[in-house]
């Protein structure tokens, strides 16, 4: 068995695309996932299934919301060792130590077109900044994420790929949720 992690973009943000944890819970387990433990109402699902292409767990986890919520939801999954990997590579960890409280985490549905990046490379982004490792944008807002111009939005529009971003803590948290039911 292979652990995964799934992130949903766009659930439970204000008031629209609602699903409660232990529904979501529910949908995952009738999938025949084994271990679902969900984190935080964002849709963060760690899950266990005989090791597959991660491409093909995000259809089937999209195509069952879409039957049982009624609504399309953009789902990555990643698998636990490349959720660790992203965890131990964060260059603003690494090399500046910055503080965990303003970094974040962009997850990108495939890596973009190098035409794409080096538009958004050349831009003003104040005192954020963001570091691409392939499907993964490490960031950095100073000014806390919710006035950065780095939104999900923005990789979306300008990368042409579907991204979804969390909070240095909750990437931390999920590495521990899965590494925990790995070994249990």
């Amino acid at each position: 068995m292979e652990t995964y992690i799934s992130i949903l973009r766009g659930i439970n943000v204000s008031g629209h695309k609602l699903i409660k944890m232990p529904e979501l819970l529910k949908m995952y387990e009738s999938l025949n996932f084994k271990k679902v433990k969900t984190y935080i109402q964002s849709g963060n699902v760690v899950f266990q299934d005989k090791k597959t292409n991660c491409k093909n767990l995000e259809e089937k986890i999209s195509k069952q919301i879409a039957n049982d919520f009624h609504f399309e939801v953009p789902v990555l999954v990643k698998e636990k060792s490349e959720l660790i990997t992203i965890l131990q590579n964060n260059p603003f960890l690494d090399k500046r130590k910055e503080d965990v409280t303003k970094l974040h985490v962009t997850f990108l549905s495939k890596e973009p077109e190098m035409d794409s990046l080096a538009t958004i490379k050349a831009g003003n982004y104040n005192n954020d900044e963001f570091i691409l490792s392939g499907k993964t944008v490490y960031l950095f807002c100073p000014d806390g994420y919710g006035r950065t111009k780095l939104t999900n939005n923005f990789f979306e529009n300008k990368l042409k790929v579907v991204a979804t971003t969390r909070n240095w803590n909750t990437i931390n948290q999920l590495v521990e949720m899965a590494e925990g039911i790995s070994i249990k």
